[in-house]
C-alpha cells in the first residue's frame, strides 16, 4: 500500500511539473498579444465626405450639383470630383475648396450618356458614391 501511495505521489508531481513547464512554454511563446481594433474615438476622428446630386437624371452635358460636407477636415481643403469609366476611378477637371462650415457644391456637367458612378476625394477621405444618368 505504502509503495502505491508513493508512486501515485510521484505520478502527480510529475504531472504538476510537465503542466508547470507547458504553461511556461506557452506563456514565453513568441505569439504576439491581439491588438485592440479601432475605438470609436478613433472612427469618430477619420476624415470623412458627404455626397448628393442635385439630379437623378439630366441630359447631356446639362448642368447639376454635386454638395456635399467635409467632417475632420480643414477648411480650405481642395475636394475633387471623380467618375467611374470603365473599372477605374477618373479624376474630372471639376474641384473646388471646402469653405469654413466645411461644405462644398460642384457644378457638374456630363457627357457619357448612360448610368455615371461619381464620387468626391479629398483630405484623405472618400465620399459614397453618387449615380446620374445622362440621357
Amino acid at each position: 500500500m505504502d509503495r502505491f501511495r508513493r508512486a501515485s505521489a510521484a505520478a502527480l508531481l510529475t504531472a504538476l511539473a510537465l503542466a508547470g513547464a507547458v504553461g511556461a512554454a506557452a506563456a514565453s511563446s513568441d505569439v504576439p498579444a491581439p491588438s485592440p481594433g479601432p475605438n470609436a474615438q478613433d472612427l469618430m476622428n477619420r476624415p470623412a465626405l458627404s455626397a448628393y446630386a442635385t439630379a437623378r437624371s439630366v441630359a447631356a452635358w446639362e448642368e447639376f450639383r454635386i454638395h456635399g460636407s467635409a467632417r475632420n477636415i480643414g477648411s480650405g481643403t481642395p475636394v475633387t470630383l471623380q467618375q467611374r469609366q470603365g473599372g477605374r476611378w477618373v479624376t474630372l477637371p471639376a474641384t473646388m475648396r471646402t469653405a469654413a462650415t466645411g461644405e462644398y457644391s460642384l457644378r457638374v456637367k456630363l457627357g457619357i450618356k448612360g448610368e455615371n458612378a461619381l464620387r468626391i476625394v479629398g483630405g484623405g477621405a472618400v465620399s459614397p458614391v453618387v449615380r446620374t444618368t445622362v440621357g
